[in-house]
């Protein structure tokens, strides 16, 4: 069988198809992005939400059991100490859906990532 993913064009269109409780964590995850860096663009890349401020910014996604951010690798390693008790890789930390995302750390990766794309100017 021959099953295609559906191809999103907007964050709302991605974060729709998701059951109640995986939205809201999307949406609080995206809220918390705006918030921080508020003259990051919107677009969809690689079929994930990703927010694009001189580059990509972050994107994140949903998985069967987690929550993926994905900071870059930059990001990742400013923050290795604290993402060492998720699960990660060299570009993405995991936020299993059964405990709570730690939305300050990301408001934090998400302030590093933009003033390290602000220099890119």
């Amino acid at each position: 069988m021959n099953e295609t993913k559906p191809l999103f064009s907007t964050i709302d269109e991605y974060i729709a198809g998701f059951p109640p409780g995986i939205q809201q964590k999307l949406r609080e995850m995206r809220r918390v992005i705006h918030e921080t860096a508020p003259e990051a663009a919107e677009k969809i890349s690689y079929q994930m939400p990703t927010f694009y401020l001189n580059g990509n910014l972050v994107h994140f996604a949903a998985f069967k059991n987690h929550i993926g951010f994905y900071p870059a690798p930059s990001g990742l390693e400013a923050f290795k100490e604290e993402i060492a008790q998720h699960p990660n890789s060299k570009g993405a930390v995991q936020f299993p859906h059964d405990q709570p995302i730690p939305y300050d750390l990301v408001r934090r990766i998400v302030e590093f990532r933009r003033e390290e794309n602000l220099k890119k100017k």
